[in-house]
């Protein structure tokens, strides 16, 4: 078995070229773009002026049947070297790579080699009995197990610590699951859970027979061509040029690099103050597995055509399994239910089906979303911590749906 102390999932950092159309080709070929969605449209002005009063930092691409309509990057991937972030620049996820961990279980599904209405205590040993015997697969998936954050019900978060290597990590890791109580019966509530879905990544690795990080490559990231993509360790993510430092705001009004700064912690979204997620040493199936804008188009293209599942299975994964209040109030009349998939978040808007998932961490915001009707995707990634990146994705929301 590869040591996960080794690159795990990482594939060449090299790029294949995809073709870029703008909006004046697709409509000489008869397709109409609004021009909102163009370069120099309403979108792109709006991420340049965020831009420009450094309030972004990072890459958008919004792509029209598997082809880039637009892309943009702004900003720096690593101020201490000097290097601009570009299309090609990887970033971390932070939880939109919850869309891989979904995905893989649904592949093992696939295979046989698990149901999702396995109990945890089917595959993994060693966990409380309320878990193993009552928790399962399904439950894990869609937030409903009732494990919540990685915390104790009413605890405060516990001080983070730094993690040298993936063995200690995930050492810390089954210890606090050991130690939990369920915060309610499982499949009776949502409530959103990295703990779960690190725990569903654990449960893949042993039903698999290898580490969670090599399943998402062998049979995510190769399929998909998503060259640029793995689950780099925190080593790789200071020497390699190609990949994004995340830059936390400090109270002072400062930003400082996350990976090279373990002492600092984010100001916003962390209730308790002072979180870094590249004090963990690589991601897991909780999150923080790591992209370029390209990568998550390919990913689009793979999701979209199911050339990853067979149709049952794919079904599976894009289609809604439980609805649960949002998580953020809206007062946009155009913004359906929303309801959670094997992995994806499935929202309605203005009628249209929109698979998604967002992440956000020290220094880190993200989200991919693929407009499975209309053949539209768009991913955002930004090597900052934005106050609240809902208003670009509201923005996307009411043009590609316009």
């Amino acid at each position: 078995m590869t040591s996960r102390r080794s690159v795990l999932g990482a594939v060449p950092l090299a790029v294949g070229a995809l073709p870029f159309t703008g909006g004046a080709a697709w409509a000489a070929q008869g397709r109409r773009i609004s021009r909102d969605l163009r370069p120099g449209g309403a979108f792109d002005r709006y991420i340049k002026e965020l831009a420009g009063k450094d309030e972004f930092s990072g890459t958008v691409l919004l792509a029209h049947r598997g082809r880039p309509v637009l892309t943009r990057s702004y900003g720096m991937a690593d101020r201490e070297r000097g290097i601009p972030n570009r299309h090609d620049t990887v970033y971390a996820l932070a939880s939109t790579s919850k869309v891989f961990t979904g995905l893989a279980a649904v592949h093992l599904a696939q295979r046989g080699k698990l149901h999702f209405y396995d109990t945890v205590g089917t595959h993994l040993k060693g966990l409380p009995k309320d878990i193993a015997d009552h928790v399962n697969v399904h439950h894990l998936l869609t937030h409903t197990a009732g494990l919540g954050d990685a915390r104790r019900p009413g605890e405060e978060p516990p001080r983070e610590e730094v993690f040298d290597n993936y063995e200690d990590q995930m050492a810390a890791f089954w210890k606090n699951v050991r130690e939990y109580e369920l915060e309610f019966t499982p499949g009776t509530r949502k409530a959103y859970s990295s703990m779960g879905y690190t725990l569903l990544g654990e449960l893949i690795a042993k039903v698999a027979g290898m580490p969670f990080q090599e399943y998402v490559r062998k049979h995510i990231f190769l399929p998909a061509r998503m060259t640029g993509a793995g689950y780099y360790n925190r080593a790789q993510w200071l020497s390699d040029k190609r990949i994004a430092h995340p830059y936390m705001y400090q109270k002072d009004g400062s930003r400082v690099d996350a990976v090279r700064n373990l002492d600092k912690g984010a100001v916003y979204g962390d209730a308790g103050g002072g979180s870094n997620s590249a004090r963990n040493w690589m991601g897991t199936g909780g999150g923080n597995g790591f992209a370029s804008a390209l990568d998550m188009l390919r990913f689009s293209v793979a999701v979209r055509r199911g050339t990853l599942l067979s149709r049952p299975f794919h079904e599976l994964y894009v289609n809604g399994k439980i609805s649960a209040p949002p998580l953020r109030p809206s007062d946009d009349p155009k913004r359906g239910e929303g309801f959670h998939a094997y992995g994806p978040a499935v929202s309605l808007y203005d009628g249209e089906r929109v698979i998604t998932h967002g992440g956000g961490a020290g220094g880190i915001s993200t989200n991919w979303s693929v407009y499975l009707d209309l053949d539209w995707s768009a991913t955002i990634l930004c090597n900052y911590d934005l106050r609240s990146i809902e208003p670009i994705i509201a923005l996307e929301r009411r043009l590609v749906t316009a």
